[in-house]
């Protein structure tokens, strides 16, 4: 039989991590108060019911125009492991709408982040690369960590194996230069980037490889990129990973092997490196990046008559590429004849 007595109990689906979330337009105002709380279990509260609410976009644009942001910049600086945690969770979250990018920038949020590159906690450290990967994916952020000098931190930390032996730590680092390197490539040159990234080719994880070759390409789009790929002998390594079994370090081998042997010493260093063979093994492939990029370097590479004399052989082979149904490969076969049986 029921009764009028009221339970002292909290009702068994409340969870005690988080904050009980008021409701309607009050909810966000009250937990950016409960943010600045002095009560560290206030903090931590408040900072898992906002993690919750993020994950939905129309929350996230609220949790930025209510002015959150602000707060939970300064809590990047707490001492409690926790609330540096769930901070740089969230701002991880937020970092993929766009009006939270732009008020990332307006607030100098990159640079509260940049602060806990060295955090000795791996999960924190871990959501800031998470954070700056995202935010490097637009031009405005690009610019924003290499004027910061991050990009030069970002490369030593790579050459440190020990300092960042987490695979996933390494592939964000890798990903966020690689979006930086499009932007400019001077500052990753400047820090001797592309030796650590030579040796990072030949990492034992297929995804570090990949993501590795990725910044390669990026690196080998300017004219000083080319020359310092060809001087530090990268092209080599390249042509033995056009063998690779992971299609993705494929196609960006074949990309950057394209790129740099648009110079004379690029054309020469990949030929010497016997890049016609495995090249020719990759047309036929039914990815098609690497089969684009394959046709294009074999194209970059025909205009030196020796390797030009090789392909007529494989004309025919280039030839069954014309009726691929991807019209990116038609024109790349198409242009890649055109080059080999060009008479003077």
């Amino acid at each position: 039989m029921s009764s009028t007595r009221i339970s002292a109990m909290p009702p068994s689906d409340m969870d005690p991590s988080k904050a009980p979330v008021a409701f309607g337009n009050r909810a966000l105002p009250r937990l950016a108060l409960q943010l600045q709380d002095t009560r560290l279990l206030t903090r931590q509260r408040a900072l898992a019911v906002l993690c919750d609410l993020v994950h939905d976009p129309e929350r996230a644009y609220e949790v930025t125009e209510a002015g959150c942001l602000g707060k939970l910049k300064a809590l990047l600086q707490d001492k409690d492991t926790t609330v540096r945690v769930k901070t740089t969770e969230i701002l991880h979250l937020l970092a993929n709408h766009l009006v939270s990018r732009l008020a990332f920038l307006e607030h100098h949020v990159v640079v509260s982040l940049s602060d806990l590159l060295d955090d000795p906690v791996p999960a924190c450290r871990r959501n800031v690369h998470r954070a700056l990967q995202v935010v490097a994916q637009f031009p405005a952020g690009a610019n924003c960590l290499l004027s910061l000098g991050l990009v030069q931190r970002l490369v030593v930390k790579l050459s440190k194996q020990e300092e960042e032996e987490e695979e996933e730590i390494q592939g964000l680092i890798l990903a966020t230069l690689s979006s930086c390197v499009r932007v400019e490539a001077k500052p990753t040159l400047a820090t001797n980037g592309v030796p650590i990234l030579h040796n990072l080719l030949s990492h034992p994880s297929s995804s570090i490889r990949c993501a590795a070759a990725r910044v390669m390409v990026a690196i080998s789009v300017s004219r000083e990129g080319k020359d310092m790929l060809c001087e530090e002998e990268v092209l080599p390594v390249l042509v033995k990973l056009l063998c690779d079994s992971d299609p993705g370090v494929k196609a960006n081998a074949a990309g950057t092997i394209m790129n740099t042997a648009v110079i004379t010493k690029g054309k020469y260093q990949a030929l010497k490196s016997g890049a016609i063979p495995p090249l020719l093994a990759l047309v036929t492939s039914e990815d098609t990046a690497v089969c684009a990029n394959a046709l294009r370097a074999l194209t970059v590479l025909a205009e030196v008559p020796s390797a030009r004399q090789k392909l007529l052989e494989h004309v025919p082979l280039l030839e069954t590429r014309l009726s691929h149904p991807v019209a990116i490969i038609q024109r790349a076969a198409a242009t890649a004849i055109r080059v080999i049986t060009w008479l003077p």
